[in-house]
């Protein structure tokens, strides 16, 4: 392994039979900063996994030879029939026990979406931006702990505490309902990208709440309130970037 495999924020390998979603995905994600495998078929997966398990797997589900929640599923199953001390450096099971997936998926269905959660860690329906993949990718890697993570969001004046459930600006204390919560610390964890209002439904909500973006609009306003409510010398925050969506922005810095 080089300087630049070893300093990789962590290790991935990358599962679809189309070359060249395959390669740009595999070029996108070193750029980011991963050590980047990739493999065509459920077979190559498999056998990819066994020579050096990756601390993720990005998995189609639509693959020639096996479909991706199979491949999970013979995972698991090579998982438990490993005997004790053949997994990583350290001896014990442990880091075979569950080895993180976000899957691919170009269908849009219910029960697809029940499936990936259930195998998986959580899924992406194509097509997708790069920057919400390699955003969801680094959230699964710390629920799983593949990345440190204390929990903190820091952005200008505003501070978020996902393990105290607790928001500040400025030094004052805001309160908000869980939904707020979730919804500013996607925004945060997004900070200078612009997201749209179904990306936002999808990770806030994680269901279509029947198409109605509205509801989208009614919390965003319900944060403005809280966090820009236009007094003092406090810039604003979140911003609306019309056709597209919101983006919570960091303000320039003062001319001096």
């Amino acid at each position: 392994m080089d300087g630049t495999e070893a300093s990789a924020e962590a290790s991935l390998l990358v599962v679809d039979d189309e070359p060249n979603i395959r390669e740009l995905l595999a070029a996108s994600l070193r750029f980011a900063g991963f050590r980047v495998a990739s493999a065509a078929t459920g077979e190559q997966a498999l056998a990819a996994v066994a020579a050096d398990r990756p601390d993720l797997v990005v998995l189609d589900v639509m693959l020639p030879d096996m479909d991706g929640f199979a491949v999970v599923r013979r995972l698991r199953e090579d998982s438990r029939r490993r005997p004790t001390g053949s997994g990583r450096p350290g001896g014990g099971t442990g880091p075979w026990d569950h080895l993180p997936v976000l899957f691919l998926t170009a269908k849009d269905g219910t029960g697809d979406k029940v499936i990936g959660l259930s195998v998986g860690d959580d899924y992406v329906t194509k097509p997708f931006s790069l920057e919400e993949l390699i955003a969801r990718i680094r959230a699964i890697l710390r629920r799983t702990g593949g990345l440190p993570d204390d929990g903190r969001l820091t952005v200008a004046d505003l501070e978020l505490d996902a393990i105290g459930h607790q928001v500040s600006r400025a030094g004052r204390p805001v309160s908000l309902s869980p939904t707020e919560f979730k919804l500013l610390h996607y925004l945060m964890a997004n900070a200078g990208r612009v997201v749209s209002k179904m990306q936002i439904l999808d990770h806030v909500w994680a269901y279509d709440f029947g198409g109605d973006l509205s509801i989208v609009e009614s919390y965003i306003s319900y944060l403005r309130r809280k966090l820009d409510p236009g007094t003092g010398d406090a810039p604003r925050l979140i911003h609306t970037v019309r056709g597209i969506g919101y983006v919570l922005r960091r303000p320039p810095h003062p001319q001096g």
